[in-house]
């Protein structure tokens, strides 16, 4: 059985090493092979989820990684990718052997496996934020990064349903945005298919059936239309290669979405890929093609005067075929073909004996640009500006000397400005747009001249802009001025914030002034002193209440426990000050802090009442026989965060609860509970009603004081004719 094994895997070495030779003569085969020897030795006895040996993954990935065409230090770091997180093998050890360019690509792949971080979300976001910092000095780290990621969906099949959903949503939102973003086509479609099959199995299943069948029923349309275009062009003097394909399913699943269409109502399901030499010839046919099909009006996009930001190029056009059916024609030359299909790979393809295509560079100089202006945010911040700025629609711009902007869509001047130079954003007094002065928050529109006026005697950016913006790299910009110019300024306006945001969360600002609490407060929010703190919510840095959601639940704990730990001498006196309700409820040895009433069991005051100290929203207050508190209550995390707390003697307070109540008749219930709760003076906040065939329910949520007056509302409403139940609602 090993022999069979060690044999399969020498296949796959061999295979590796017959199409790296095949691309590249030169290749250093003896270093891919050191790779994979010290690859395969370090995973040994380590198993795939089908029983394979683990090297088979490595192999996997660096074959995906030579069907790109790249370089040998790539290859090399593609076998080697998991052996720091998964092996005992370490990066000194790997710098020598292989060099630190292996070593460096290795690492920026490597996730962060011995941190530790207080949730999963901040451990996805760290990782994802250390990923793409690697990525803007090497890209190489992200195309290896989307290789493990390939193969892995291509293998899902063997893992648990749960880590299926949980790894094919990561791959939809991450690193098929990603790969669209580097201009990687080809992967972007199969990693979305891939992942559209998980998440939505029985969707995909029907669009993969119609595909096929629409295949079958246009058998031979492919082919007489491919034909048709190849003729045209060729006796027009304009050598080419044309190829028909349907759309990949996820993109007609997105149609089918947010069109409200069905599969049978969706039409323009092929596209073919036209292939001349020049971009003279590109023009050149599309004027032959609009002569024998008929052009749908709006549906032309020039890609190669202006090109996406990830370097695609080629014309977009959508005619009616001859029989009725649309579809799309994209014209390109070669060069633009192989970088619709590689993306910034294919900048990366081995070259003339060097690994590193130098001269391409800058056109991917975006990727360090939005990456670095988001070093010093939270992960969170980070994670939403990278969907934003790269994960979005995009706008296109222009300055008066045509030199292009791409900014995210709804990006306004002010984006622009900062598109332009840090300089130009901050000493910006207005925007003309194609001649005509607009206000900052105008929207940009593809196409659009833009003019920044600008003054030198300008006070610098407003604080409002933050809200106007939509550019991570504009919002960042702004930011650091405020940061850079502002301190002084910055710590007043933080302080304020942060202090009435922990009067908001039951916390004043004296309570984590103590020596031991505020350490404890600086290290949870990773910041040298409280006057930094300060100042980065001043200057946008973080938010006030991002700062107290982190650390509310262990200041009330620290507080709570604080108390209890008082020795008797220091303990509070056998008469205790009387402790001042919140919403009716006062809550044991907590004062002034956030309470709210569970929705689950809307209690009032006459009902057994306890208290769940949520994760950042204060106290919640169930009634003692709520199905949640009895489920949680079983739980050994979540006991020990019940406490006790107590209605306070107010005559005053009122108190909503919801209650469901089931009449034997449609016409006029309504109008009948309604008159009841008039009738009564209890005010209603809401009232739903649904017909359920002959019956009706109706939802009611209303004010009360006390069970007292409960009570004598749900026999009331018992009285109503055709009425059958009332109760209280109780969602689990």
């Amino acid at each position: 059985m090993n022999e069979n094994k060690n044999a399969a895997v020498a296949a796959g070495f061999n295979r590796l090493a017959d199409a790296v030779h095949g691309y590249n003569p030169g290749a250093n085969i003896d270093l891919l092979r050191a790779a994979f020897e010290f690859a395969d030795s370090h995973h040994e006895g380590q198993k795939r989820k089908e029983g394979s040996p683990y090297i088979t993954h490595p192999l996997a990935t660096a074959q995906i990684i030579a069907e790109m065409g790249l370089d040998d230090e790539s290859l090399a770091a593609a076998l080697l990718h998991d052996c720091i997180e998964d092996t005992p093998a370490t990066r000194e050890e790997i710098t020598k052997l292989f060099g630190e360019e292996v070593a460096d690509i290795v690492d920026g792949v490597t996730k962060l496996t011995r941190v530790q971080y207080t949730s999963k979300e901040e451990e996805q976001m760290e990782n994802l934020r250390k990923m793409l910092m690697a990525m803007a000095r090497d890209i190489r780290v992200i195309l290896i990064k989307i290789a493990d990621r390939l193969h892995n969906m291509r293998t899902m099949e063997y893992q648990t349903p749960e880590k299926q959903r949980e790894k094919s949503l990561e791959t939809l939102e991450v690193y098929a945005p990603i790969a669209h973003r580097l201009g990687m086509q080809r992967v972007k479609w199969e990693l979305e298919d891939l992942s559209l099959r998980y998440l939505e199995p029985d969707a995909y299943d029907e669009i993969a059936r119609g595909v096929a069948n629409r295949e079958r029923e246009n058998a031979g349309f492919f082919t007489s239309t491919a034909d048709n275009i190849r003729d045209r062009l060729r006796n027009g003097n304009c050598d080419c290669e044309v190829y028909g394909r349907v759309k990949h399913i996820y993109s007609i699943y997105r149609k089918m979405a947010e069109q409200q269409k069905t599969f049978q109502e969706i039409l323009d399901l092929y596209a073919f890929r036209v292939v001349v030499e020049s971009v003279a010839e590109c023009f050149h046919a599309l004027g032959h093609i609009h002569e024998i099909y008929t052009p749908i009006p709006g549906r032309f996009k020039d890609y190669i005067t202006i090109p996406k930001p990830n370097g695609y190029q080629s014309l977009h056009t959508t005619v009616i075929g001859s029989n009725g059916i649309p579809f799309e024609v994209q014209i390109r030359t070669e060069e633009m073909h192989r970088i619709a299909e590689y993306g910034v790979a294919a900048h990366w393809k081995y070259k003339s004996g060097t690994s590193r295509a130098t001269s391409d560079e800058e056109k991917y100089a975006w990727i360090r640009r939005i990456l670095e202006s988001q070093q010093d945010t939270d992960p969170e911040d980070f994670f939403q500006a990278l969907r934003t700025d790269m994960f979005a629609d995009e706008v296109f711009a222009l300055t008066p000397k045509g030199d292009v902007k791409s900014m995210p869509a709804g990006a306004t001047p002010i984006d622009f400005a900062y598109a332009i130079h840090s300089a130009v954003g901050n000493r910006m007094t207005g925007a003309i747009v194609n001649g005509r002065i607009v206000p900052f928050p105008t929207q940009l529109q593809n196409g659009d001249i833009v003019e920044i006026l600008t003054s030198n005697s300008s006070k610098g950016p407003s604080r409002d802009w933050l809200n106007i913006v939509r550019s991570a790299e504009a919002r960042n910009k702004i930011r650091q001025w405020f940061k850079k110019e502002k301190r002084e300024e910055n710590i007043v306006h933080g302080k304020v914030a942060f202090e009435g945001e922990l009067r908001r969360a039951g916390i004043q600002l004296s309570e984590i002034t103590h020596e031991d609490v505020r350490q404890k407060v600086l290290r949870r929010l990773a910041f040298p002193s409280m006057d930094d703190l300060y100042a980065a919510i001043g200057y946008g840095g973080v938010s006030s209440q991002k700062c107290v959601n982190k650390i509310r639940d262990e200041v009330l704990v620290s507080l709570r426990t604080k108390k209890k730990d008082e020795p008797p001498e220091t303990a509070a006196p056998a008469v205790r000050r009387k402790a001042k309700p919140v919403n009716g409820v006062i809550v044991e040895d907590l004062e002034n802090c956030l309470v709210k009433f569970a929705r689950c069991c809307t209690p009032v005051p006459g009902d057994p009442i306890v208290g769940f100290v949520t994760r950042g929203f204060g106290v919640s207050v169930h009634r003692g026989d709520c199905v949640n508190y009895r489920r949680s209550m079983a739980d050994p995390d979540e006991s020990g965060r019940w406490i006790s707390v107590s209605w306070a003697n107010s005559e005053s307070d009122t108190f909503q609860t919801a209650l469901a109540i089931i009449s034997n008749r449609t016409d006029g219930i309504v109008l009948d509970v309604a008159g009841v709760l008039s009738a009564l003076k209890v005010h209603m906040v809401s009232i739903n009603a649904r017909d359920l065939g002959g019956k009706a329910s109706v939802a009611v949520t209303v004010e009360v004081k006390n069970t007292d007056e409960l009570t004598a509302l749900l026999a009331r409403l018992h009285q109503i004719d055709g009425v059958s139940d009332v109760r209280r609602s109780e969602n689990a």
